[in-house]
């Protein structure tokens, strides 16, 4: 008896040292080759990896000796795998600042974050530096906060202007995007965090987006919709890269080997790891194979599919082992393996000075009659408009931000010293009181879309009392809003004003002009709208877009004349949507329930259809007015036979009466004889720095031959074709300041590339002017 029991515990800690050996033998993430790693995890815990965790209830728990985390409304984080080491990373949401909840269980305390610019009108400062010190500040909080990735920039093309998400894009062409995009990479990451470039790729419309087929020439996909991508990638090396929900060409593109592996990855170079929009794609074992390597946020469903493909051998090891490295190669970059410290308190107030910084430096001047802003802060204010009373700061959805407060046009005049009529504004108070429960609620949630019957219609004031206004007031000032978000695309309808906007800007109009006085319109908007048919009847229009928390104060800053508007469009505005390039084939068909949507249109988006067409717009490409003059001198090649790239320098003079800041750009027209070609391309831009009356700077260009070529579907090649060249130095797309010319004796293969994505079918696009 006493024999037997002694051997029945002989072997129970036979067993137990067997299991804790086996146990302090398990490799540690940081200290053992990741392949060692790999292959000590199990099919399950290989298939939880390559999953997100936040859907499944899993506590990010702190590796020994770390900060526990307590971060609450993040996007979504990785599983945790204490016992190898591995902890969860964090990622968040963060397009126009860093989005978490602003508080926490069991906390008191309020973890704010700065509303920076939305991308659309930080894009308007066309100002590189600027977008690196935006990044860099929103990389700081993510830090502060215990934020990994921040899933952002986003860079999509602006293909409609009813686009649900074109406050979060930064433009219609391609190059200002990417470059934009790269800037904003490389200030976020000087950090120590990781961005998610996003959402890639042709991802142009929020209408059926999870299932829609976009049917998209292979050169379109090139020139347009991929070049800003490529360009982010290539200059701004980002972390991650987060892919799309639609297809391309009859496959998602987290499904798309041809996109994630071939293109992105062997083409381009990128050595991060790409993930899954929230719920992307209808195959989790497609999207392994495809090179997906993360699916967030994460389902049981999806692990266990991995898993058992494991099992049973339909999911090859190699490939799954193969997505665990890209991913473990990027959670040892992140703060939380590094174990930097959490301290909760971003420099909030530097922040809030940066953001209202890039908002004043960022709108858009449109129209200024007769010197009518700046504003004298003698003269009394009329302040009309819902939105002139509280601000849109951004748009809806993951782009939200949770700040701490906003400053609306009329706080931001106020503090600017100007006189305001006190009655008009508790007028428009006590009638915005009335919806504060309809618009004001904001959580760490991605919420519906506001559509425009949820918000109070403008306040109907009558002649009356405008008629009092325009008498005992010196101007006018009258604010429009739009509500752009993710979920949706606005309909038509929106792209005009309503009916009580219409009647509000006559009657202002009318009344304070039959007295000699000016009317200034602010356009508080996250996406283009019509301006045709009444900018008439105003004297001058600011674009102030979705201008982040301190927008007020920026708006006041322009109307002041204390900094001088130096922002310039990045996407046209047409005369009406008919005029759009894209209007009869948006959001697809069929219409009552898109299932594809074709770019018939192929190259021709924004001003390069516009221009190549000879279709007027209200406001083009390029365009915005400051209260200073610049004068562009004469330009200079440095070879007039180009070979291998060439130096474009140009000088820019203040000729006017104050400091300010002009945008060059830098347009290209090709002979377009082997091949059909825009009337102009952007291939190069830069900002002035501030030069004072009568100061002078040059500006130089480099062109190589990737600037000069198109793609040539067929051969599956960039190619420059000979002939003549010029060079449009422009204030705009339609402003062309200066010209030269070059020619290429012959013609140049510039760079072959493998055949992808290619269409299902031949598709008619428009090929010429």
């Amino acid at each position: 008896m006493n024999i037997g029991l002694s051997t029945f515990y002989l072997l129970g800690l036979l067993v137990y040292l067997s299991i804790n050996t086996k146990a302090q033998e398990r490799p540690i993430f940081g200290h053992s080759p990741v392949q060692q790693l790999i292959d000590a995890m199990t099919n399950e815990e290989k298939s939880l990896m390559v999953t997100g965790a936040k859907r499944r209830g899993v506590i990010p728990t702190a590796l020994p000796g770390q900060q526990q985390k307590n971060i609450e409304g993040v996007g979504g984080y990785t599983y945790p795998f204490v016992d190898l080491g591995i902890p969860s990373i964090m990622l968040s949401d963060g397009p126009a600042g860093l989005r978490i909840a602003p508080r926490r269980y069991g906390d008191s305390s309020h973890y704010y974050c700065t509303a920076f610019p939305v991308a659309n009108l930080l894009a308007s400062s066309w100002d590189l530096q600027l977008a690196e010190a935006v990044g860099k500040a929103m990389g700081q909080e993510a830090l502060a906060y215990g934020v990994d990735i921040l899933l952002a920039p986003a860079l999509n093309i602006h293909r409609n202007p009813l686009g649900g998400r074109n406050f979060e894009y930064y433009s219609e062409d391609p190059l200002l995007s990417g470059k934009m995009a790269a800037a904003a990479i490389k200030g976020i990451q000087s950090q120590g965090v990781g961005t998610s470039i996003k959402h890639f790729a042709a991802n142009n419309q929020e209408t059926n987006r999870r299932t829609i087929n976009t049917i998209i020439s292979e050169r379109a996909l090139r020139e347009i919709y991929l070049k800003g991508f490529e360009i982010a990638v290539k200059e701004g090396k980002p972390w991650t890269v987060m892919s799309s929900y639609n297809k391309i060409n009859g496959i998602h593109t987290s499904q798309n080997v041809e996109l994630l592996e071939n293109l992105l990855r062997k083409e381009w170079g990128f050595d991060g790891f790409v993930m899954s929009d929230w719920y992307g794609g209808d195959d989790p074992i497609k999207q392994m194979k495809a090179g997906n390597d993360l699916l967030m946020p994460g389902l049981a469903t999806w692990s266990n599919s991995i898993d058992s493909a494991l099992n049973t051998g339909s999911l090859a090891t190699e490939v799954v082992d193969r997505n665990i490295r890209r991913i473990l190669s990027i959670v040892q970059r992140t703060p939380t393996f590094k174990n930097r410290p959490v301290s909760n308190q971003p420099n909030l107030k530097q922040h809030a000075e940066l953001a209202r910084k890039a908002a004043a430096s960022s709108m858009v001047l449109l129209k200024n009659e007769n010197t009518t802003l700046p504003l004298d802060k003698t003269q009394k204010v009329a302040v009309f408009g819902n939105y002139s009373y509280k601000l849109i700061v951004g748009g809806t959805g993951s782009g939200m931000v949770n700040n701490a407060y906003s400053v609306s046009l009329a706080d931001g005049l106020v503090a600017a010293g100007y006189p305001l009529d006190q009655d008009l504004a508790n007028r428009y108070h006590n009638y915005l009181a009335l919806g504060e429960r309809k618009i004001d609620k904001s959580d760490s949630l991605i919420t519906a879309m506001p559509k425009l019957d949820s918000v109070l219609n403008e306040l109907q004031l009558g002649k009356k009392i405008i008629q009092e206004k325009a008498a005992s007031c010196d101007v006018a000032l009258i604010s429009l809003m739009r509500v752009f978000g993710e979920g949706g695309d606005r309909k038509q309808t929106d792209f005009y004003l309503t009916n009580a906007e219409e009647e509000l800007i006559k009657q202002v109009s009318t009344s304070f002009r039959k007295k000699g006085k000016k009317v200034v319109v602010v356009l508080n908007i996250g996406g283009v709208i019509e301006t045709a048919s009444w900018r008439d009847q105003v004297d001058a229009i600011l674009l102030a877009w979705h201008p982040g928390q301190e927008g007020g104060h920026a708006m006041a800053d322009i109307i002041s004349g204390r900094i001088n508007p130096s922002g310039k469009l990045t996407t046209s505005f047409p005369l009406r949507y008919e005029n759009v390039p894209t209007a009869k084939n948006f959001p697809g068909t069929p219409a009552d329930n898109p299932l594809k949507v074709l770019y018939e249109e192929g190259i021709y988006i924004g001003y390069r259809y516009y221009d190549s067409y000879n279709r007027k717009t209200a406001y083009p490409f390029g365009y915005g007015l400051s209260y200073t003059r610049f004068s562009y001198k004469e330009p200079i090649l440095s070879t007039k036979v180009f070979r291998d790239n060439l130096n474009l320098s140009i000088s820019i003079q203040n000729d006017g009466p104050v400091a300010g800041r002009e945008v060059v750009q830098v347009y290209l027209r090709a002979p377009g004889l082997s091949m059909h070609k825009p009337s102009k391309e952007l291939k190069a831009f830069a900002k002035t720095g501030t030069l004072t009356p009568g100061a002078m700077e040059r500006m130089d260009f480099q062109i190589d031959p990737l600037l000069l070529a198109s793609f040539n579907s067929k051969k599956s090649a960039w190619e420059v074709e000979a002939g003549t060249y010029e060079l449009y130095i422009s204030s705009s797309s339609s402003h062309i300041k200066k010209k030269v010319s070059f020619n290429v004796p012959k013609g140049m293969l510039v760079k072959k590339v493998e055949k992808l994505l290619a269409p299902p079918e031949e598709i008619n696009e428009w090929t010429g002017r």
